[in-house]
């Protein structure tokens, strides 16, 4: 998963303009749109589209156009991906006093891309956490650098269990043996995705900015583990001189479940994700992600039950890291269906 953007202040929940249903006006559907829009993707894809049907409604769609046909043909990295801008399209209704009350997959016969539709009914003024988690939106990063060895408080890692759990999710510390057998298992992932050409030919049209304006450019890649121990994608398969560093000896890796294995759950999973890592962000916590042995999984598995825990939906590592910069990000023009919206 990859990156985020800026996003827009808020209006105050006193003024007249929060008070207005959020999408009534330009401006309340670009700041709820590139609020969406910062969101974090599978291979920075950013695979959603927006349309406005009212004052109060948005509907959130999967550009297909973007789907990861090699590592994603199911889908399940889009589906998380647009399920973290879909939290954060939540947090910019709340930010208008109103609630976000959504529909996920209403209508999967006949419109299969359509993910959700977001209707802002009465609510009340958004709350402090609310607040904070939409500060946030512009601050999360995706962070491929080195950790110090700070371990994360025990107060903070209950708070992002908590973050993931009001999601409908589950998230777990993965310690000591079993920790060092699941980053072997995503090492091993990673060696055998990067042997395929049409994995390195997809990865690069995807990643590399002299291909795309959207790519993740170098200075975001981070150093390769010097040793090896720590599985990073290596999204510059081709640069052998790109440097080297050394990475934290414990990582601090976490599980996220969700009870089932379909695009609502997928949904559910980008959800909790993105309050997990708005969250993190808050506490000053930086997080990357692994999802190379998800890439792997064969189609038959879908809907098989994982565990007491259910399935697996993303790897991630948090800790204290460098700050990174931010990757580019599509438009709201690139990602808004374009539709005429009444002057405020």
């Amino acid at each position: 998963m990859t990156d985020t953007g800026a996003s827009p202040a808020p209006p105050d929940p006193g003024s007249l303009a929060a008070r207005r249903l959020p999408f009534a006006t330009p401006g309340g559907v670009s700041r709820t749109v590139n609020a969406a829009a910062a969101a974090p993707s599978v291979h920075n894809t950013q695979p959603w589209r927006f349309r406005r049907v009212d004052d109060a409604t948005m509907e959130l769609y999967a550009d297909l156009d973007r789907l990861l046909a090699v590592t994603d043909p199911m889908g399940r990295g889009l589906g998380i991906s647009c399920g973290a801008a879909l939290f954060n399209l939540r947090l910019a209704v709340r930010m208008t006093g109103h609630d976000a009350q959504v529909t996920a997959l209403p209508d999967p016969a006949a419109r299969p891309d359509l993910l959700a539709t977001v209707r802002a009914t009465p609510g009340e003024p958004p709350d402090q956490d609310e607040r904070l988690m939409y500060d946030m939106i512009p601050h999360r990063r995706t962070n491929r650098f080195p950790f110090d060895d700070r371990r994360l408080p025990k107060d903070v890692f209950v708070e992002l269990v908590h973050a993931a759990h009001a999601e409908g999710a589950t998230l777990v510390l993965v310690k000591g043996r079993t920790a060092r057998r699941v980053l072997d298992m995503i090492g091993t992932a990673d060696d055998t995705l990067a042997a395929e050409e049409s994995y390195r030919a997809e990865l690069a049209s995807w990643t590399d900015p002299s291909r795309r304006f959207d790519g993740v450019p170098e200075h975001a890649f981070g150093p390769r583990p010097r040793d090896g121990r720590l599985p990073m994608r290596d999204f510059s398969l081709r640069d052998a001189a790109r440097p080297s560093a050394d990475f934290e000896a414990d990582p601090q890796v976490a599980a996220l479940f969700t009870r089932g294995d379909g695009p609502l759950d997928w949904l559910r999973a980008g959800q909790a994700l993105q309050r997990v890592l708005l969250t993190a962000t808050a506490h000053g916590v930086a997080a990357s992600m692994f999802s190379q042995p998800l890439d792997l999984r064969p189609a038959q598995h879908h809907g098989e039950q994982a565990g007491p825990l259910g399935h697996v939906q993303m790897l991630a590592r948090f800790g204290y890291g460098p700050p990174v910069p931010r990757v580019p990000r599509r438009s709201v023009f690139e990602v808004l269906d374009p539709v005429e919206v009444p002057g405020g």
